[in-house]
């Protein structure tokens, strides 16, 4: 049977209920998002960052050549991070400057409902764009708190399940939602410009486990 590579078929990335919805972010993508959606270091230079679901801490490595400090964590033992439970732990309210995360798709909405609750400037997660056209989440979500920003890539960020590929693609598009400030009140639609080539190293390919230290136990 010939394989069906319809555009719609190859944008499915459908995980089992357990699924630790394992897709490390390219760390280009991170660094584009920084730059062009948040101002880049001189921003966010001083500033504290949690990253709740961190895997193997490839978003955190990119952060941390942002941010003044980067507190990792996840729910697994991906041999980076502190092993903790976002959603269930006891997080002090307004106790880091902005929560930015990937968060496995399931539990999205509940990462954002927290994210509010424990950032003082702002949250911000990584997600398929598929994730804005739910009427559940309309109604439980965006209709009560709208993101300040949705910035779409206009380029596709391949992400492939427990690593990173430097020659994958993909037909899934991917987007972030931003709120910051935390009382918003509107949307705006950006654009993140082709960053991939300008952004790219090849040193983000090697295994990040073990470049930084970013536990602090907070």
């Amino acid at each position: 049977m010939a394989q069906n590579t319809s555009h719609a078929v190859m944008a499915q990335r459908t995980e089992s209920p357990d699924s630790l919805d394992d897709f490390p972010t390219p760390p280009w993508a991170t660094r584009a998002f920084v730059e062009h959606v948040l101002g880049g270091k001189a921003s966010t230079g001083g500033l504290h960052v949690l990253e709740p679901a961190c895997g193997r801490g490839y978003m955190s490595s990119a952060l941390a050549e942002y941010f003044g400090e980067v507190t990792s964590s996840d729910i697994f033992d991906y041999g980076f991070a502190e092993i903790r439970d976002f959603l269930n732990e006891p997080r002090k309210e307004k106790s880091v400057d902005w929560m930015i995360t990937n968060p496995p798709f399931k539990a999205a909405e509940a990462f954002v409902d927290k994210g509010l609750k424990v950032a003082r400037v702002g949250v911000a997660i990584l997600t398929r764009t598929v994730f804005i056209e739910s009427i559940g989440r309309y109604e439980r979500l965006f209709s009560k708190r709208p993101p300040t920003i949705v910035a779409q890539y206009v380029e596709r960020v391949p992400m492939v399940k427990g690593r990173l590929d430097k020659s994958a693609s993909t037909a899934t598009g991917y987007c972030w939602l931003v709120w910051a400030p935390l009382d918003n009140a509107g949307t705006e639609l950006v654009w993140i410009p082709p960053s991939r080539k300008q952004l790219e190293r090849e040193a983000d390919y090697s295994d990040a486990t073990g470049q930084l230290d970013l536990m602090d136990g907070s």
